[in-house]
């Protein structure tokens, strides 16, 4: 028997050689055949090298660039213990990709999500984000976001908020290990950061890049930035001549101005049964209107119709930074202690202006798909005459995300055989908002000129026709005012405090001994509150506003890459307008009329305060060997390790007094005071884990892999309390409630795989995974009366108007009739007539009137889930040509998907798909040259849209990226590259793909930068 990480001699010496003069940081990776686990944050000693070949005795061989790091990538999978894929750096200071996810996803198996044109949260094999754990240098990394209308509840990392350029590897454990931090069921990815005394001497370089995104250009003037933004890097490492000390400094900065246009069914598709006749549905065979249906669905389809539709514009400003300092010292040639902090910085301001109707359900004229889930090919709803509000609603949204980690390693070699890693560290992630009118602030805008309103399903690309008045032929800005207003205030904060001691002992006989103890503990806190004006009818007058605050434009240049974005029928003009100019003449004209100027301002007394602690303490012990007695020589490392974790979680939740009827189809909470509630639950497990590997040939290896994984539920699953959303339906309201005594989600993982390793750098492998997930959270809708709120929709004076001839579903007859007939009377209170001749004002539930229904989410662990799929993969290098290729192919599958023929709340995996990718290169001399091609098919990215639960299916998507790089010598090097060339758009259906729910167009990002290596 033999230490089980001994290395062939032969791929000992080419990656020694390949790391001798390449790039620094591929050294890390390339020539460690001693493994040590990710949770010590180990670091390299002085004269602890595990083989006698010293580097630095070689000759030298000119191997870098990407062959190099693709063949440092090859060796990380086939050294490692289970299955491990990675991507090192080219060279120092030199990532694949700008963006860390947008490199991840090269890798088999990871898929990516895109935020406005560029990778953020990644999903490995099928799982989500939530369910990968994220480690910087084997620290787990805390993780914070916000949302524009609630409190963050995600665990996912963003890799957005990391600049690539300090970087020196990422590696993505796919199996389980003992000494892994707990949280990954999908994988556990390990950021490396370059070490100083890893790379004796001194470097240092800096890169210089302009940043064109076109996609800036096309959004209106008005929401352009600059068309060429900077991004500056730079890398500095050096240590002693006696190897004793090394100072590593490196930090970067990026600015970019983008865009994105969007067409939207935000608020979701009312899903109705063929037979079923309720507020939103079409009118029953023989019943008046039936008549205007065409292909009308049968009485056991199911079909749906929007609330609404939405066009946007939207211009982004972004501003990243990022900075590391590492320190390193090693007093003795068995003792290393390594200080180092990391921060970064992710300052993101957007403005929007839209274009948007909403449907209140009335008379409508339709056509339809065939079933049994049918989507409307053409949604028209009668408006005569033509007073109905065309709204041109805008937003402006100011946030900052900011991360630091401080972390403390001392690595000892106690003797030869025995090693102690001792690793703290405390890390931060916070964001918030970065203006005074909080993270995010929205305000509604309408002419009441809409007439019948149409909108046309039956393309990719919704067209939307709308009728103006008899003698209106354009939009007028003399009849634009600000109606409803919200805004809103996010913030969220995760605090990490980590205790690590890992060690190893290797025995007489070779075999080896891997343990490990350690604390963490996690404090989370997301809040959020909004100040929100129902004032939907008209906050103002018309006349406060001069006509030269609205610039005429028009929608459907902004979607030149959809087909349909130029039909005749679409009626796309719309005005864009200054969010600041408009928001200071809507609180003055609004203060002139007696009232608070805060109404127009976000608050920082937060309503909704969620604060989660996770106490987690854990052991691990593995045993590994290597055996060469046998006809095979083979591998085995048997492992376990115990977690317990204690969560208490409390929350401030407002306390909800009535319900206000404030316009046609929107109700609002009214609240008065809010208090804290405290919940705890604790759960503990013994995960075990076995890892088989066998080498059928010098260069073919079959591994056998089994291991158990937890992944935590997300912090509104597990917050205390429950929390109303403020705007209610006229069907109405919604909720949710959290569970801390729920249980982390149980993967039981099985994986196959094997793999040739051919010739140097190339290799062909094929996989087959399992897991078998217990636990899996389900949101589970559960209909609730909370605070007995009374609702006017149904009561007295509802019934009386409906008695006096309003039909059921005219909603604003009903109000006319109620104001003029109890003006006065408790809980009526008309302010005035809009310009529509239409009532304004509140009416207040009563006692007596129903209690309002809310459908409220909750979490519970209700579901077992599995799902299994294969892994293709293949690597070439072809010969001295300096080409190559790397292809990989991963297929997902799972019986738990969606049923689009069923109503109502139901579990399904989430994030599933296929992917693959195709990446070609050219490597020699001065010129490098690489293409990527990305796809992803198909997935449900959601079970929920706005109206409720219905399915949010993100269709396929394929993207290709190209890198040009000329060394003009030893120092200075250019690059070029190209981000989305062939202008993708990415689409989000709902059960049907007519009903859209989602488009959005960005466009190609090119950059063009230089480098100098001193």
């Amino acid at each position: 028997m033999k230490h089980p990480n001994t290395v062939p001699q032969k791929r000992l010496l080419v990656s020694a050689l390949l790391v001798a003069l390449s790039a620094p940081v591929a050294a890390q990776t390339a020539a460690e055949p001693q493994e040590q686990p990710i949770s010590s944050a180990a670091q390299t000693t002085p004269g602890n090298s595990s083989t006698n070949n010293s580097p630095t005795d070689l000759d030298a061989v000119q191997v870098k660039g990407i062959r190099a790091s693709m063949t440092s990538s090859a060796n990380l999978k086939r050294d490692s213990q289970g299955v491990v894929d990675g991507i090192v750096a080219e060279d120092i200071g030199k990532f694949p990709d700008t963006n860390l996810a947008e490199s991840l996803q090269r890798i088999s198996g990871v898929s990516i999500d895109r935020s406005n044109g560029e990778g953020s949260r990644v999903t490995v094999r099928g799982v989500g984000p939530d369910f990968n754990l994220v480690l910087l240098n084997g620290r787990q990394m805390p993780t914070s976001s916000i949302q524009d209308t609630g409190a963050s509840s995600s665990r996912a990392f963003d890799f957005a908020n990391l600049a690539s350029e300090s970087i020196s590897a990422v590696e993505v454990y796919k199996t389980a290990r003992s000494s892994t931090p707990t949280g990954g069921i999908g994988a556990t990815i390990n950021i490396k950061t370059a070490r100083p005394l890893e790379n004796p001497g001194t470097r240092a370089n800096v890169g210089v890049k302009g940043v064109w995104d076109t996609s800036n250009e096309n959004v209106p003037d008005s929401l352009q930035g600059d068309k060429i933004t900077p991004e500056v890097s730079g890398i500095f490492s050096t240590t002693s001549a006696d190897g004793r000390w090394g100072v590593a400094l490196s930090g970067s900065y990026q600015e970019r101005d983008y865009g994105f246009s969007q067409v939207a069914v935000g608020n979701g598709w009312k899903t109705f049964k063929g037979d079923e006749n309720n507020w939103g549905s079409i009118p029953q065979p023989g019943a008046p209107g039936s008549e205007n249906i065409t292909n009308r669905p049968g009485p056991d389809d199911i079909y749906s119709v929007p609330q609404n539709l939405n066009y946007n514009v939207n211009g982004v400003k972004r501003e990243r930074t990022n900075g590391q300092l590492t320190l390193q010292f090693a007093p003795t040639d068995n003792i290393t202690t390594t200080l180092d902090y990391t921060y970064s910085e992710n300052k993101i301001q957007t403005q929007r202006n839209e274009m948007s109707v909403w449907f209140n359900f009335g008379p409508s004229t339709s056509s339809w798909t065939d079933g049994p889930v049918a989507a409307p090919l053409v949604y028209s709803e009668t408006i005569n005459p033509a007073n109905s509000d065309m709204a041109f609603g805008g937003g402006k949204s100011a946030t900052k995300n900011e991360n630091e980690s401080l972390g403390f390693n001392v690595a000892w070699k106690v003797s030869d055989n025995f090693n102690i890693n001792l690793d703290a560290h405390h890390s931060t992630a916070e964001s918030g908002a970065d203006s005074p009118y909080g993270s995010s602030g929205v305000l509604g805008t309408a002419g009441f000129f809409r007439g019948t309103t149409t909108a046309d399903f039956s393309g990719d690309f919704p067209i939307l026709n709308v009728q103006l008045p008899p003698g209106m032929t354009q939009i007028d800005p003399a009849a634009m005012l600000v109606t409803g207003s919200s805004f809103r205030n996010s913030y969220m904060k995760s605090e990490i405090n980590q205790f690590q001691v890992s060690g190893d002992y290797t025995m007489e006989n070779y075999s080896r001994l891997d343990f490990g103890v350690g604390s963490t503990d996690v404090k989370n806190r997301s809040a959020y509150s909004v100040v929100q004006l129902d004032t939907w009818g008209g906050a103002t007058s018309a006349a406060d506003y001069p006509d030269s605050v609205w610039h005429l434009d028009h929608m459907g240049q902004y979607f030149d890459q959809f087909s349909g974005h130029n039909d005749p029928n679409f009626t796309d003009s719309f005005f864009v307008w200054d969010f600041d100019q408009v928001r200071q003449l809507a609180e003055d004209a609004w203060v002139a009329a007696g009232n608070d100027p805060a109404d127009y301002r976000a608050s920082k007394d937060f309503t909704t305060d969620r604060r989660t602690r996770e106490k987690s303490q854990s052991a691990y012990l593995q045993w590994s060997n290597r055996f060469d007695d046998f006809a095979l020589p083979f591998d085995l490392a048997a492992g376990l390790r115990y977690e317990k974790t204690q969560v208490t979680s409390s929350a401030l939740v407002p306390t909800a007094t009535g319900i206000s009827w404030g316009s046609a189809n929107e109700l609002s909470i009214t609240q008065s005071g809010s208090g804290f509630t405290e919940l705890k639950g604790e759960y503990r497990y013994f995960l075990p884990s076995l890892d088989f590997a066998l080498d059928l040939t010098d260069s073919m290896k079959f591994r056998a892999s089994y291991g158990e994984t937890i992944g935590r539920p997300s912090w509104a699953d597990i917050q205390g309390g429950q929390t109303l959303d403020t705007l209610v339906r006229v069907d109405g309201g919604t909720g949710a409630q959290g569970n801390p005594g729920l249980k982390p989600l149980l993967s039981h993982n099985i994986d196959f795989s094997f793999e040739w390793y051919y010739s140097e750098g190339s290799y062909a492998s094929v996989g087959y995974f399992r897991k078998n997930i217990d636990n899996y959270v389900g949101t589970t809708q559960v209909v609730e009366q909370p605070f007995d709120l009374h609702t006017p929709i149904g009561g007295a004076y509802w019934n009386e108007a409906i008695a006096g001839g309003c039909p059921t579903t005219d909603v604003v007859c009903i109000r006319n009739a109620i104001f003029a007939n109890h003006d006065g009377d408790p809980g009526v209170n008309q302010t005035g007539v809009d310009s529509t001749g239409n009532a304004t004002g509140t009416i207040v539930g009563q006692p007596g009137d129903p209690v309002a229904n809310f459908r409220i989410s909750t979490p519970a662990n209700q579901q077992s889930a599995s799902l299994d799929g294969w892994e293709f993969n293949v690597q070439q290098m072809f010969g001295d040509t300096g080409f190559g290729m790397s292809a990989n192919y991963t297929k997902v599958d799972s019986g738990l998907t969606y049923d689009n023929y069923v109503i109502g709340q139901q579990f399904a995996l989430e994030g599933l798909s296929d992917s693959a990718n195709l990446v070609a290169f050219y490597d020699k001399g001065p010129w490098q040259v690489r293409a990527a091609y990305n796809w992803r098919d198909k997935f449900l990215s959601s079970r929920f849209d706005g109206s409720g639960p219905n399915p949010n299916y993100v269709e396929a998507y394929g993207q290709l990226d190209l890198n040009i790089g000329y060394e003009f010598n030893d120092h200075l090097s250019m690059s070029l590259e190209g981000i989305n060339l062939t202008d993708e758009t990415q689409r989000v259906h709902g059960r049907n793909s007519h009903q859209a729910l989602y488009l959005t167009q960005t466009g190609p990002r090119y950059m063009f930068g230089v480098r100098y290596k001193f």
